[in-house]
């Protein structure tokens, strides 16, 4: 069964680190699911039954977390004791908030335009482009691994957050463009 103390990181043999080796975080998740997976003790006991299912959770939990970015992030800051409620996640980069003011306008004003899927692939791009972006910037904050870096890190996350939901609104104005055809 999994020790449940261990880090995601530990429990799938990865360095810690924001960089993954997606590679090899697939195959040793294959490998650890075959092990715990609840049909290999479909015969157990009650108790070796819900062990293996906690196992499970447990295992999909720590995938999801590694293969997202932003999740990845956050369960790093955790691990290195910086608390994300602390501050209320608040920005306080001007010419983020600046931009980000002028690209939901832009959003907003997509309907209205000639060619409204050339406008939403655009922004999409120039959203995407900034995810990079953060992501390369998270990255080299977390090596630095200092504690002005991890607060770096905090406000690049709470910027990931923002992005990430805005990215979701585009999507979702592009299926409403795809109803309404």
């Amino acid at each position: 069964m999994l020790d449940f103390s261990k880090s995601y990181f530990e429990l799938f043999g990865l360095p810690i680190g924001f960089e993954v080796d997606g590679g090899r975080l697939a195959d040793r998740y294959r490998d650890l699911q075959r092990a715990v997976h609840p049909d290999r003790y479909a015969s157990a006991t009650e108790q070796e039954k819900r062990l293996s299912m906690q196992a499970a959770t447990h295992l999909n939990d720590a995938l999801n977390t590694l293969k997202k970015p932003l999740l990845r992030a956050q369960y790093l800051l955790e691990l290195k004791g910086v608390d994300m409620s602390a501050g209320g996640g608040s920005i306080t980069d001007g010419s983020f908030l600046m931009e980000q003011m002028e690209l939901r306008e832009e959003l907003a004003g997509i309907k209205e335009q000639s060619a409204p899927y050339d406008a939403i692939a655009n922004l999409m791009n120039r959203i995407q482009s900034h995810i990079q972006s953060l992501l390369r910037e998270i990255s080299v904050q977390f090596e630095a691994d200092t504690p002005q870096a991890l607060e770096q890190v905090k406000e690049g996350v709470s910027k990931l957050q923002f992005l990430y939901r805005l990215s979701a609104q585009v999507e979702a104005l592009e299926e409403e463009l795809d109803e309404a055809l």
